[in-house]
């Protein structure tokens, strides 16, 4: 099942920020697409919940050194 999120992500500047994001979050098994834009401080994945699941994908961007907003 695809399924696609939006997060808020803190921390990010530039460009090289959004490239360390999209290739951790590349990296992860089942994550299909990723969009990262720091003058948005947003981060849009689209990935396959069979594989992977929200809380995998926002501990990476956690551990690539951003923080990730919760409602």
């Amino acid at each position: 099942m695809t399924e696609s999120v939006s997060l808020t992500v803190t921390g990010m500047k530039c460009g090289g920020c959004e490239a360390n994001v999209t290739s951790k979050l590349e990296a992860i098994d089942g994550v299909l697409s990723v969009n990262a834009s720091s003058k948005n401080n947003e981060v849009n994945v689209e990935f396959d919940a069979e594989k992977t699941s929200l809380n995998v994908i926002a501990n990476a961007i956690v551990d690539a050194g951003f923080t990730v907003e919760t409602s």
